[in-house]
């Protein structure tokens, strides 16, 4: 009885290791909104600048992975790590299996095309490493991912891709 007493504390303790070990942006949240990808580092030489500049290149994938629901974006709050945000003011329909790209820069937003501008040339997305985090309108989270240039993208193009 001690052996089986002794074995099962074990396992239990070695899964609750496991578990604490997981990162927090690993978690799953109860949302059909979810971060497919960032393209964190803008191709060419950073420029902020409003005319010429390339912040629009950077950009934020964002798709509505439900079967059957959609999603409205107006009010989801998009962060970074630095506490800069980005709040979808105007409505912006997701049907099922739909996505967005949040650019940097100014542009027009277009449902047809699925482009919203956050309408600032500055960059958002630091080029070593930053976290993305994803609230609904009711503050709740709806996702997070962290990333590190050298630990996230093998390839180096400035691109990853989440949840696909």
């Amino acid at each position: 009885m001690r052996i089986r007493l002794v074995a099962t504390t074990a396992v239990a303790a070695g899964a609750l290791t496991a578990l604490s070990a997981v990162p927090a942006q690993a978690a799953e949240y109860d949302s059909a909104l979810k971060i497919r990808g960032i393209q964190y580092d803008a191709p060419g030489s950073d420029s902020n600048r409003c005319s010429g500049g390339n912040t629009h290149e950077e950009y934020l994938t964002i798709k509505n992975y439900a079967r059957s629901t959609t999603v409205n974006l107006k009010g989801y709050v998009v962060k970074d790590a630095a506490g800069n945000k980005f709040t979808f003011t105007a409505s912006h329909t997701l049907q099922p299996g739909d996505y967005v790209k949040l650019r940097g820069g100014n542009g027009a937003d277009s449902d047809t095309k699925n482009v919203v501008y956050r309408d600032n040339c500055n960059f958002m997305w630091n080029n070593d490493k930053d976290t993305i985090y994803v609230y609904k309108p009711s503050g709740s989270r709806a996702d997070v991912h962290s990333y590190t240039k050298h630990g996230s993208d093998p390839d180096g193009n400035g691109y990853i891709t989440y949840h696909g």
